[in-house]
């Protein structure tokens, strides 16, 4: 599968996850729009900071 998890990396340097699953990402300036495998959607505001695709994950900064 091609799915993804999205963290948020605070400024603590903790991540925090934001949705499991995800297949979907539209960046923006500003915010990150997020949608599953499920059909959940979020928009977070930040930015892609890393992609780790063979881990499935994606870590967003504020």
């Amino acid at each position: 599968m091609c799915e993804s998890n999205v963290y948020v990396l605070g400024a603590d340097g903790e991540k925090t996850l934001v949705m499991e699953s995800v297949d979907k990402i539209i960046p923006s300036d500003t915010e990150v729009f997020l949608e599953n495998i499920f059909g959940e959607r979020k928009t977070v505001k930040g930015h892609i900071k890393e992609m780790t695709l063979v881990d499935h994950s994606i870590l967003l900064g504020e």
